[in-house]
């Protein structure tokens, strides 16, 4: 399978990219904005098998991503859509540039690229949006992540809709709402708190589903939590 992965320089990006070189059975594209630990993963693949940008996905003008994605696949069969912002502000203290970065990050990003890769998709290709709890429906919710939840909810709504609109094409759309997963990210949040699941175990977790998932669910968004802090 050629598959991309954005938000791939730390965490649980940066773990699904290096498992699935390990395991030497696909080809992918690592996006991040940070360009050392991507050429750091070089060490894992063989061959052709990985392919790397360095791009920052704040910006307006995705040519130079779509290209540079388009001229290393024949067609993409799964793309996961892991990069994300997390603002942990009061509600007084949030600005107007802490909204737009955080949509732009978490939701616009997604649709921009999801939107210029539709003619490079293959059938039965598989969009995967990795969400968070904190926008899933009914789940508890934390003071200074109000921008971050909205924005994820955001995600998991575009989720469904993508399912509805892309099922024609055979092209499936599903959300992983994460609870907390031991990464930069979190310890940034909720700093000394220790959370149950390792970036290691949840890309895992993350590749099988992207692997395997499409064939049984489409548009759904799917709590994958064993807390949250």
């Amino acid at each position: 399978m050629n598959i991309v992965v954005t938000g791939a320089s730390r965490g649980i990006g940066y773990q699904i990219v290096k498992k699935l070189l390990e395991r030497g059975e696909h080809s992918v594209f690592a996006v991040a904005r940070s360009g050392n630990e991507l050429e750091s993963l070089q060490q894992y693949g063989k061959g052709d098998a990985y392919n790397f940008l360095a791009f920052n996905l704040m910006q307006e003008n995705y040519n130079e991503l779509i290209s540079g994605i388009t001229n290393a696949f024949p067609h993409v069969d799964v793309l996961i859509n892991n990069a994300g912002l997390l603002i942990n502000k009061p509600l007084a203290d949030l600005s107007d540039s802490d909204f737009d970065n955080i949509f732009q990050a978490n939701v616009k990003s997604v649709f921009k690229l999801v939107r210029d890769l539709l003619p490079h998709f293959s059938d039965q290709a598989h969009i995967v949006n990795i969400s968070s709890m904190g926008g899933y429906q009914g789940s508890a919710k934390f003071q200074g992540l109000s921008l971050y939840s909205a924005s994820k909810g955001a995600l998991g709504v575009f989720t469904e809709c993508l399912a509805e609109e892309l099922k024609e094409q055979k092209i499936c759309a599903n959300a992983l709402a994460l609870g907390a997963v031991q990464t930069e990210m979190l310890s940034e949040a909720f700093p000394g708190y220790k959370a149950p699941v390792s970036a290691d175990e949840m890309a895992d977790f993350i590749i099988d589903f992207s692997m395997k998932a499409h064939h049984f669910i489409n548009g759904k968004i799917i709590p994958v939590s064993l807390s949250t802090p």
